[in-house]
C-alpha cells in the first residue's frame, strides 16, 4: 500500500481510537502488547474490539464508553483492540476468545484469561444504543466485584 493511503488511515482512524482511550481504554497494538497483557492479567477486564463501521461509531464505543461511566460496578481494566487496522494485535486476543467466531465489532468480559460474557456484532448493529450499554452494564453486575 501506498504511504499516502496509510497515512489518510491513520488520520482517519486517530478519533475512534481516541473515543475509547480518552474513556479510560489501554489500547493494545501489537500480538507482543495483548500477549504481555494477558498472561499477566487479573481480575476482570472488559475488551472493546474497535471497528471503522457505523455500529462501531454509533453504537459499540458510545455504549462502553457510557456503561463504564454509568456503571456501578466496574471491571478491573479496560483494554481495546482495533480490527481493521492493528490486525495482529486483534487476531491474538481473538485467539483468548474461546469458542467464539471473530466478530467486529465485539465486545468481551473476561475474568482472568476466561470469557465470561461475549457481545458480537449481531447484537450490536440494530440495536439502540440504550440496549447495547444495558447488556454490558448487565454484565458488569453479573461478573465484577
Amino acid at each position: 500500500m501506498s504511504m499516502a493511503y496509510e497515512e489518510y488511515m491513520r488520520q482517519l482512524v486517530q478519533p475512534m481510537r481516541d473515543e475509547l482511550v480518552n474513556a479510560g481504554f489501554r489500547e493494545l497494538r501489537t500480538s507482543e502488547e495483548v500477549e504481555q497483557f494477558m498472561e499477566n492479567v487479573e481480575g476482570t477486564t472488559f475488551v472493546v474490539v474497535n471497528s471503522v463501521c457505523g455500529c462501531a461509531a454509533g453504537l459499540a464505543r458510545p455504549a462502553a464508553t457510557q456503561a463504564v461511566l454509568r456503571s456501578e460496578k466496574k471491571p478491573d481494566h479496560l483494554v481495546t483492540v482495533f480490527a481493521g487496522q492493528d490486525k495482529e494485535a486483534t487476531a491474538k486476543m481473538r485467539e483468548y476468545f474461546v469458542g467464539y467466531a471473530p466478530s467486529s465489532p465485539s465486545m468481551a468480559l473476561l475474568k482472568g484469561k476466561e470469557v465470561v460474557h461475549f457481545i458480537p456484532r449481531e447484537e450490536i448493529e440494530f440495536q439502540s444504543m440504550e440496549t447495547v450499554m444495558e447488556n454490558i452494564m448487565n454484565a458488569f453486575e453479573k461478573y465484577c466485584d
